[in-house]
């Protein structure tokens, strides 16, 4: 099983996110660059990947409700697809 860390302090913007995303999770080229070319491509990929999601708090606060929807979009992958694995890695709380 492949291991993929997204930081969600990385995704800024839209573009930069679906950007970020085709690249640490190998999307194919024809990749559409929204949420549901993301659920296609990661329904119908059984290769198997465990996505740990650090920092996921961050990425609602800053893309709004397209953030809240990308996690959300995460959540239910790994419900979808039993080769997908999520972590959602919170930060330590000192």
């Amino acid at each position: 099983m492949e291991i993929i860390r997204l930081d969600g302090r990385k995704m800024t913007d839209r573009k930069a996110t679906h950007a970020y995303l085709k690249r640490k999770l190998h999307l194919p080229e024809y990749y559409g660059n929204n949420l549901d070319a993301l659920w296609d491509c990661l329904t119908t990929d059984f290769s198997g990947k465990m996505i740990i999601l650090q920092h996921p708090q961050l990425v609602p606060k800053q893309l709004g409700d397209y953030g809240e929807a990308l996690v959300r979009l995460m959540k239910e992958v790994a419900a979808a697809n039993s080769a997908i694995r999520l972590i959602l890695a919170y930060p330590i709380q000192s």
